[in-house]
């Protein structure tokens, strides 16, 4: 009863992975997606007011507009543009531009399914059962056993009496 659970631990982690995976992909989806305006309109809504809050990471833009829609930009390198935000007051927020998503989320799209499918083939090489040995890659391995003096050799008078040993000879 003690090592029960240990037969059923690969299935609980497989459970688990799906749960997380599927708890990130829905939060993905439920997120209002901000809709893509270009610059021009952008200065447009900020001129009549209708900006709320913006924050800049390198060109990119994302801001909400005072009924809180989020929307996404992208700037050139327009000096003015900080100025008419500041007019209107609208709340400025700047971040350092992010080249790349960083070194643990390449690390899991990258090497999260190699680990899963070799962890997946060696669990299945280990459940196989059946000839040699009960391993998977044990098939060039003999089962034969090696025969010593002190267990003694099988002579004709042992089997004497066996008519199948007779035909044989």
């Amino acid at each position: 009863m003690k090592a029960d659970w240990k037969k059923y631990l690969p299935w609980f982690v497989f459970v688990g992975i799906a749960a997380i995976l599927l708890a990130v992909f829905q939060q993905q989806q439920t997120r209002n997606p901000p809709r893509e305006i270009n610059f021009s309109e952008l200065i447009a809504e900020v001129d009549q007011g209708h900006v709320h809050d913006v924050a800049m990471t390198g060109n990119e833009i994302l801001g909400h507009f005072n009924d809180n829609r989020p929307f996404i930009s992208y700037a050139p390198n327009d000096p003015t543009f900080v100025q008419k935000l500041e007019a209107k007051k609208v709340q400025i927020s700047a971040k350092p531009s992010a080249d790349s998503p960083g070194w643990l989320s390449s690390l899991l799209i990258n090497g999260l399914p190699l680990v899963l499918f070799i962890g997946v083939w060696i669990y299945m090489s280990r459940q196989m059962q059946g000839g040699a040995g009960g391993r998977a890659m044990g098939f060039g391995k003999s089962k034969a056993k090696l025969l010593t003096e002190t267990q003694g050799k099988v002579t004709f008078e042992d089997v004497a009496g066996v008519d199948e040993a007779k035909e044989d000879l």
